[in-house]
């Protein structure tokens, strides 16, 4: 099957998958639910949710692991299960995968430096843990996600390089401000990203959660600008959310956005997935148009 960055560099774009969050409320876990204990207390369940990105024609798959650092999972009384909720929740997304990829992920802590909630060492440790875990169960790649701060995404990424044989991605989240830039909750900008995460170690770099794919496409392009040369995956929303009768509704059909698909590939993406409210139907949708293209 070969590693994914040499299939970007053979020119293949790539499909990833949509959300995971709420198929799982779907399927029954309830607010106060540990998302990662469901990789030990309802394998069939987590499983069919990675199996339907699958059959929706996806290259890759995450795992059900975003809150699987110790600093997420001791708030449920799980701290003394980190590698086994990680490796369990790999082996679950190895499984419905077949031949095709699985990318480990890994969110941010919670924690931030800047106020002294933690030192670097014990984020280091905690992020070691985790990724060790996802590689045992069979992780092609670690998938460092959301992060918005990066001293944290620079600590995720050296302790995936240094403690795994992954290829190892890292994307953040932006904002649109005011005036029309984007901007991480930390004030980074893309153009800043690029080159501290390239520097920290990450094979793969981009953007997810925070805006629908017609943002994203604004954020290739600035990251293109940068560097021309380096992977780029994007797991764009299903729109911008908003609040109806008391629940969040993200608005882009899987039509709407795979209208946008060949601009995104255009400005510079190599892998096009989904992030809040996309489906198994979305990916179906950017897979139709990326074999169109191909």
């Amino acid at each position: 099957m070969g590693k994914i960055i040499d299939q970007i560099k053979a020119g293949k774009i790539l499909v990833s998958d949509g959300a995971w969050g709420t198929f799982l409320q779907k399927k029954g876990m309830k607010p106060g639910e540990c998302p990662e204990e469901w990789n030990i207390t309802h394998p069939a369940e987590v499983f069919d949710i990675a199996k339907s990105y699958i059959d929706a024609g996806a290259d890759m798959i995450e795992t059900n692991s975003f809150g699987g650092t110790i600093f997420k999972v001791q708030k449920y009384g799980l701290g003394d299960k980190v590698f086994e909720l990680n490796k369990a929740a790999a082996e679950i997304s190895r499984k419905a995968a077949g031949d095709k990829y699985v990318l480990g992920s890994v969110g941010p802590t919670g924690k931030i430096l800047m106020m002294g909630d933690v030192t670097e060492e014990e984020l280091y440790k905690a992020f070691k843990e985790q990724v060790k875990g996802l590689e045992a169960g069979g992780a092609d790649a670690i998938m460092i996600e959301t992060m918005t701060d990066l001293d944290e995404a620079s600590l995720a990424i050296r302790a995936a390089k240094e403690n795994t044989n992954c290829e190892v991605f890292c994307t953040m989240t932006f904002e649109k401000t005011l005036q029309g830039e984007f901007r991480s909750m930390m004030g980074v900008s893309p153009t800043e990203m690029v080159n501290t995460l390239i520097d920290a170690g990450a094979d793969l770099i981009g953007a997810n959660c925070g805006n629908g794919i017609a943002d994203m496409i604004g954020i290739v392009t600035e990251i293109r600008k940068t560097n021309a040369e380096i992977p780029i995956l994007i797991h764009a929303n299903a729109g911008m959310p908003h609040f109806h009768d008391g629940q969040t509704v993200f608005p882009e059909t899987p039509e709407e956005m795979s209208l946008l698909v060949p601009k995104i590939i255009a400005a510079g993406a190599n892998i096009i997935g989904g992030c809040c409210g996309t489906t198994p139907d979305h990916i179906c949708r950017v897979r139709d148009e990326v074999d169109k293209i191909e």
